[in-house]
């Protein structure tokens, strides 16, 4: 069984969002039926009430629906839904204008005027705040909400209402549907502000691996094309000399077969990650990149007077870390520390924002191929990483290497 609250949870931000803004919603739909339509039923008496209050609870339950597809059509998930957009505003228009007959013409009494009343108002500013969720255009957000208020100034005059009262309930009627029109656009833009941002920080993510890869390429270009080049020049001279029956050609390809050796102890070595990385430069581009993203990073801890094999194993860690800080989670908060015990250094990686995993578990509690591949680079300099989460919603990775025997153990690791 699921612990409390797993459900929301595993959400993400964006999805948390939506939720929040489309249940949001739905409860207006729901204040239309409990602050107008039940109470109708017990203000008016007889047919007038079910008259009055069934049709505005129908047009709440199809507010309901509205809310729904408009927010899904906002998502790109459902094409835009006119048909129901126009059909929850022509009733909305004709539940007001039933609203305005009953005040005006229908059984006398305070009760049925009160009623009346509250059915016209509530309809008619629910209504076209509901509407505005599937209009994208504000232009278009203000001709639904001026197209309301004016066809609600203008009944009351064929109606017969006084032209100040006409012009105050109309005022009344747009300060409430432009009041909910402003709240649906701007949750709308908020929403789409909040899978936007979601999405710039996937691709900032996706270009930090894109870069990683590119680096390594660049890498195994200087490696490979320069000693590819060698090897194939010696081996036409080779050729060349061994033609002519000249001794020189079996020295030539002794110098090509200790090239093509060489090449494959530095193509391992790049495979392997035993290539020079400067710790510092890693922090500091991990501190640039996570604040980029909107994350508060801390570094702090000297990497000053370290052995170049173990600056590269942990330079990897940060870089692994940074990675995971980005893709995983929803984290506002990451502090990187280095400290040198007597003897070792340790670097400390923490975050909040941590979802709850849903993936098998790893060693140590967490998923994933890239804390595997870390612990197999820190073994080669006797080093370890431990690596789970820490209280509530936060994770932390602890890598530890020693400084004594760190070049013994890169040896034999080679």
């Amino acid at each position: 069984m699921g612990r409390p609250g797993g459900w929301w949870g595993r959400k993400s931000t964006p999805a948390k969002v939506e939720t929040y803004t489309r249940w949001s919603f739905h409860f207006v739909c729901l204040s239309e039926m409990a602050a107008i339509g039940l109470p109708a039923l017990g203000q008016a008496g007889g047919r007038l009430a079910l008259a009055l209050s069934l049709p505005v609870i129908a047009h709440a339950a199809l507010g309901l629906v509205v809310v729904s597809r408009s927010l899904d059509w906002t998502r790109g998930r459902r094409p835009q839904p006119l048909r129901l957009l126009w059909t929850h505003g022509a009733l909305t228009a004709a539940l007001a204008a039933a609203a305005l007959a009953v005040a005006q013409h229908g059984p006398p009494g305070d009760d049925v005027d009160t009623v009346a009343g509250s059915v016209f108002g509530g309809v008619l500013c629910f209504g076209a705040g509901i509407v505005t969720l599937g209009v994208r255009d504000r232009r278009r957000v203000l001709a639904v909400v001026g197209g309301f208020v004016t066809g609600a100034f203008l009944v009351l005059l064929l109606l017969g209402a006084p032209a100040l009262t006409a012009l105050g309930t109309a005022a009344i009627a747009l300060a409430g549907a432009g009041f909910l029109a402003f709240t649906a656009v701007f949750s709308v833009w908020l929403l789409n502000a909040v899978y936007a941002l979601d999405e710039a920080r996937e691709t900032r993510a996706r270009l930090a691996v894109a870069e990683e890869r590119l680096r390594f390429g660049r890498d195994l270009h200087d490696v490979m094309g320069r000693n590819l080049a060698v090897i194939a020049l010696k081996s036409e001279l080779a050729v060349q000399l061994a033609r002519r029956g000249r001794p020189e050609a079996v020295e030539q390809m002794i110098e090509v077969q200790r090239i093509a050796q060489e090449s494959q102890r530095e193509v391992r070595d790049v495979v392997r990650g035993y290539r020079e990385i400067d710790l510092e430069a890693e922090l500091s581009g991990a501190r640039g990149v996570l604040r980029a993203a909107g994350i508060d990073c801390e570094v702090s801890g000297e990497t000053g007077g370290l052995p170049g094999e173990v600056q590269s194993a942990l330079g990897w860690v940060v870089r692994e870390a940074t990675t995971n800080v980005l893709r995983h989670g929803d984290a506002k908060k990451c502090t990187v520390s280095v400290r040198m015990p007597e003897g070792r250094v340790v670097l400390t990686v923490q975050n909040d924002g941590v979802t709850a995993p849903s993936g098998p578990a790893g060693p140590d509690g967490v998923g994933g191929s890239g804390l595997a591949g870390l612990r197999e680079r820190l073994s080669a300099v006797g080093g370890t990483l431990t690596a789970g989460g820490v209280g509530k919603g936060a994770f932390r990775l602890v890598a530890e290497v020693p400084l004594s025997g760190a070049g013994a153990a890169l040896e034999v690791a080679s």
